[in-house]
């Protein structure tokens, strides 16, 4: 008897996935819990495992290709007493991705089958639209070519630029369009006047978030500076020695640790609003997210219970976690139950920003880059000083302007006198 293992859910609302590397051949035995194949998700690249043990019959998908949750990803000759298994006995728990792994529903045992028809195993499952680039898209559209009569010859069957092409060759040297026809080479050049690429699954997941932030929060962004000359003179002074410990002492970790002690002072920061049943959250844990440029995207891995750990850890939790998004190792754990987001575009450039709400969050932090002005003293003297500029953008729905002026004065206080940090 045969298995259909279908690409299951993983949590975190995730709808697909990229295949990144096969580790399975057709006809390799498997034990349940290898890994049979590396999907990377819109927010981490992580191993799926074999929910049974057996011998591998069919692969569906190639490298490069998106599979939907619920759709066929290898086809398992079952072995000993799994193999009399029905199909109504198929849904079950398998193992771990992050914890736990449930199988997606409808997963099916089949007493024969052909490698490929996955897509098929219904009766009554109607015409799909056609796989195919975005290249080979924009060429038929521009011709009036309906992509759908044309053979695909790339991964899986998707139809590609040279596909349309050649469609169009054969059409007596021309291509036929719902217009005036278009001679062959002037179809040749299309591709090469714009370049395309398909969207990853990380931007995919920005854009949704992004829009969903803007439609779903009343963003209201207040900017302020805070004098850190202070800060700089003890991070100079504690610099040598976190390195000989391994560890990197930043601007950030400090922001963090005085972000997260605010947070306890202003509870309608670290909170949501659920709307459907009319109640405000207040969490009484803080996980810091750290909004993480990477090559791939945007991704916010999350400090957990910052308000509990020294600044050197923080220092310590931002290194590894920043190493690990930039391997592309991050795992659903290390990004999921954040409570408040920081962003800190100003290593890279820029003063103020409006961040946008990592939304159901109720705030996010902006820190921009650090410059030396002219600040007026106690004294009324103008002296140097080092000045932070900072960005936050509030839930208006659930802060109001007077709690995020507060909110925000308390986390300037920290960082002008870092020592007060220690007498909380």
């Amino acid at each position: 008897m045969r298995y259909i293992f279908k690409f299951p859910d993983i949590g975190e609302g995730l709808e697909e996935g990229v295949i990144v590397e096969w580790h399975v051949d057709k006809g390799q035995k498997v034990k349940m819990g290898d890994s049979l194949v590396t999907m990377e998700t819109d927010k981490v690249v992580t191993a799926i495992p074999s929910p049974k043990d057996g011998i591998i019959a069919a692969k569906f998908g190639k490298v490069g290709e998106t599979i939907h949750v619920g759709s066929a990803l290898v086809e398992i000759d079952l072995e000993g007493a799994e193999s009399v298994e029905t199909a109504s006995e198929a849904v079950e728990e398998g193992a771990g991705v992050v914890g736990t792994l449930e199988v997606a529903g409808n997963s099916m045992v089949l007493s024969a089958s052909k490698e490929g028809i996955a897509d098929n195993l219904s009766s009554n499952s109607k015409a799909v639209k056609a796989l195919a680039t975005p290249v080979a898209r924009a060429i038929a559209k521009e011709y009036g070519i309906d992509i759908n009569k044309v053979t695909g010859t790339g991964p899986g069957g998707r139809v590609v630029k040279e596909n349309i092409i050649k469609f169009g060759q054969v059409k007596s040297g021309n291509v036929t369009t719902s217009s005036d026809p278009v001679q062959k080479n002037d179809i040749a050049h299309v591709g090469e006047k714009v370049e395309i690429e398909p969207l990853s699954q990380i931007r995919k997941t920005i854009a949704k978030n992004m829009i969903n932030s803007k439609h779903n929060a009343a963003h209201m962004t207040v900017f302020e500076e805070v004098e850190i000359s202070e800060l700089e003179r003890i991070r100079l002074k504690y610099k040598e020695t976190f390195i000989k410990d391994g560890v990197k002492l930043t601007y950030l970790a400090f922001v963090v640790k005085a972000t997260a002690i605010a947070l306890k002072k202003h509870k309608s920061l670290n909170s949501e609003m659920d709307s459907e049943a009319g109640n405000m959250v207040y969490k009484k844990y803080y996980n810091i997210g750290i909004a993480t440029d990477t090559d791939k995207g945007l991704v916010v891995p999350v400090i957990r219970d910052a308000d509990k750990l020294s600044v050197k850890e923080i220092a310590n939790m931002v290194s590894i976690l920043s190493a690990k998004a930039r391997d592309g190792k991050l795992t659903l754990d290390d990004m999921r139950d954040g409570t408040f987001t920081i962003t800190s575009y100003g290593s890279i450039g820029g003063l103020f920003a409006v961040p946008v709400i990592n939304y159901p969050q109720a705030g996010i932090l902006g820190v921009g880059r650090i410059n030396k002005k002219p600040i007026v003293n106690a004294n009324n003297e103008i002296v140097p000083g080092l000045v932070l500029p900072l960005s936050l953008s509030v839930d208006h729905r659930i802060a109001d302007g007077g709690e995020t002026a507060r909110f925000i004065n308390t986390i300037m206080g920290y960082l002008a006198d870092p020592v007060s940090l220690l007498m909380e």
